[in-house]
C-alpha cells in the first residue's frame, strides 16, 4: 500500500522534477487571452487528410480489435491471391493433360513420320553402298531429262 506513491522508474521522477529555468521555449502570448491577437490553427497532415491513409487506419484499427495480426493481409487479397494460385496449378495440369493424351491421329500421323524417316534412311544407306558408275548414271539420266524438257519448252 505504501509502495503506490513511489514512481515506477528514475525517468518519471526526472520528468516531473523539470527545472523552469531551463526551459528554453517561451510560452506563446495568445495564452494570455489577448482579444487583439489571432490565434493560430494547427495545420493539418496531408498524410493523414488523405482518403486512402484513413481507409488503411479504420482497417488496421478493425483488424486490432478482431484480434488479427498487422502480418495478415486483407480477406480480399487472400482471396484474390489464392485463386490466382488455383488458375496457374489448373493451367500447367491441363497442359501435362494435353501432352500426355494425344488423339489418335496425332499417334498415326506420328507413326507414319517415323516410319518415313525409317525409309529415308535405309535408301541414303543403299545409296552409300551403290557402286560410283551407277550413281553417275542417275545424276545423267536426270540432267538429260531436264535439258530435254526445256528443249521441249
Amino acid at each position: 500500500e505504501h509502495l503506490s506513491f513511489l514512481p515506477a522508474s528514475m525517468y518519471t521522477e526526472i520528468q516531473r522534477e523539470r527545472p523552469d529555468g531551463g526551459n528554453i521555449l517561451t510560452h506563446p502570448d495568445y495564452i494570455d487571452g489577448n482579444p487583439d491577437l489571432i490565434k493560430p490553427k494547427k495545420l493539418l497532415n496531408p498524410v493523414k487528410a488523405s482518403k486512402s491513409h484513413q481507409e488503411l487506419h479504420r482497417e488496421l484499427l478493425m483488424n486490432h480489435k478482431r484480434g488479427l495480426g498487422v502480418e495478415s493481409k486483407p480477406e480480399l487479397q487472400r482471396v484474390l491471391e489464392h485463386r490466382r494460385r488455383n488458375q496457374l496449378i489448373r493451367q500447367k495440369k491441363e497442359e501435362e493433360e494435353a501432352k500426355k493424351l494425344q488423339s489418335p491421329f496425332e499417334k498415326e500421323l506420328l507413326k507414319r513420320h517415323q516410319r518415313l524417316d525409317q525409309l529415308e534412311k535405309e535408301q541414303e544407306k543403299q545409296e552409300d553402298h551403290a557402286p560410283e558408275f551407277i550413281k553417275v548414271k542417275e545424276n545423267l539420266r536426270r540432267t538429260s531429262t531436264v535439258t530435254g524438257d526445256e528443249k521441249a519448252a
